[in-house]
């Protein structure tokens, strides 16, 4: 009996520590964090450095994120990150690239275009160096994405929001619908796949993503506008005493900062 009680004392100790409610960093800090690691990959597209930047980012999300459900929503980022890469090669495949080269990889059909539509081509010749460049652009696009999903997976909105001014309610309604919008999406996901695995039917495949798209889609939408309407309804941020001056100053500095 001592012998395991003292077991269980230790194994707290071996622990590697959490995020808890104690000890989370406020939600804004994650954010300037996160915007920091955008603004580093905007300025480049060496593929070193945007990975070195990515895997920053999983890092610290896989050490420091939580059990809420905007806690999954990382995953979803880095998908939707490897997407905008495959559509942007796609795209410079189809419609063409100006940047110059002559390493010829294949050939496409090209469409005929009428005169007026003359600098704009449909098909013809792919090369290497026009690929490599919409590979560069398309990862510096998606580290974009992927730093903004570290930033939704470790802020609480609810924590940020508080940390709003009240002469921005009118935003703060706003970015609840904004930022809940993403995490709900991934929520709904993963409870509709499971309800179509219990009954047996096919997660995978064109015709479940369709079914399932429409559904999550509307779920994620009314459950952010249903957060942002209990928060309008119950005052949200208008019990502050802001004067005049003040909340016209604010409006004009958010939409020159816009």
């Amino acid at each position: 009996m001592t012998g395991s009680t003292g077991t269980a004392r230790l194994r707290p100790a071996l622990r590697a520590p959490g995020a808890t409610r104690a000890n989370a960093v406020p939600a804004g800090a994650w954010w300037l964090w996160a915007l920091g690691l955008a603004t580093a990959a905007s300025r480049t597209t060496n593929p070193l450095l945007l990975g070195l930047l990515v895997g920053v980012a999983g890092y610290v999300v896989a050490a420091r994120r939580t059990d809420a459900p905007w806690a999954r929503s990382y995953g979803a980022f880095i998908k939707l990150g490897l997407f905008v890469v495959a559509v942007r090669l796609v795209f410079s495949a189809v419609l063409g690239s100006s940047v110059p080269g002559s390493d010829v990889l294949f050939t496409l059909p090209e469409v005929p275009l009428p005169g007026w539509a003359q600098g704009v081509r449909i098909g013809g010749r792919v090369t290497a160096e026009q690929l490599v460049f919409a590979l560069y652009e398309g990862a510096k696009l998606a580290a974009l994405l992927i730093c903004v999903g570290a930033a939704n997976s470790l802020a609480s909105p609810a924590r940020l929001l508080k940390s709003l001014p009240g002469a921005l309610y009118e935003v703060g309604v706003a970015v609840v619908v904004a930022m809940t919008f993403a995490p709900n999406m991934v929520a709904d996901v993963a409870r509709l796949r499971t309800a179509r695995r219990l009954r047996g039917r096919s997660t995978g495949g064109v015709g479940a993503v369709l079914r399932i798209g429409l559904p999550v889609l509307e779920g994620a939408l009314e459950r952010s506008v249903a957060v942002a309407a209990s928060m309008d309804a119950r005052g949200y941020g208008r019990t502050a005493r802001v004067p005049v001056a003040v909340r016209r100053t604010t409006h004009v500095l958010t939409l020159g900062g816009l």
